[in-house]
């Protein structure tokens, strides 16, 4: 019999599922971007690490504006927002040779939203053959690298690929 050690996982099962606050306001205002996943700040809308991938690279992308509606948006927080997307789709491509994508709102616990107050794009890469029996016979997903690891190399490839500017704000 094969075993598969995942031990961060271990947070997950027994920890708190929710932090307390809004994680989309409270972690871009602090000060500990690697601490807190964050792996790019851009103008409008900032990439994080999901601390509970449904795949290697699971990025969460959120305006800094607290919202959590799409259409509440202006015109030009939802062109920064997607611009931000798009610069992880980019990045993830280029690091982590993702051969595909599944990227997504679930605005609404109904549509499946985990935090609903606050919207965020779910940016989820995907390679050919990466799906398997394992979430569907023991409910577990395989992650292959620590999330750490993949947010240091992700945070390297958005330095590189996007460096910033002086026309962009942080906030």
């Amino acid at each position: 019999m094969e075993r598969l050690y995942a031990p961060w996982r271990i947070e997950y099962v027994v920890g708190k599922k929710k932090e307390p606050g809004c994680i989309f306001c409270a972690k871009p205002a602090a000060a500990e971007d690697d601490k807190n996943l964050i792996v790019h700040r851009a103008r409008g809308a900032f990439g994080m690490m999901n601390k509970y991938p449904y795949n290697n690279g699971h990025l969460l992308v959120s305006p800094y504006r607290h919202v959590s509606d799409l259409c509440d948006l202006s015109a030009e927080e939802n062109a920064l927002l997607i611009q931000e997307v798009c610069r992880a789709i980019t990045v993830i491509r280029e690091v982590m040779k993702a051969e595909g994508f599944n990227v997504g709102l679930n605005l609404g616990v109904e549509a499946g939203a985990g935090i609903e107050e606050h919207l965020h794009y779910h940016v989820v890469p995907r390679w050919r053959g990466d799906t398997n029996v394992m979430p569907v016979l023991a409910d577990v997903r395989v992650i292959p690298e620590h999330f750490l690891e993949t947010s240091r190399k992700l945070r390297a490839g958005f330095q590189r690929l996007f460096p910033p500017s002086e026309r962009e704000a942080r906030t």
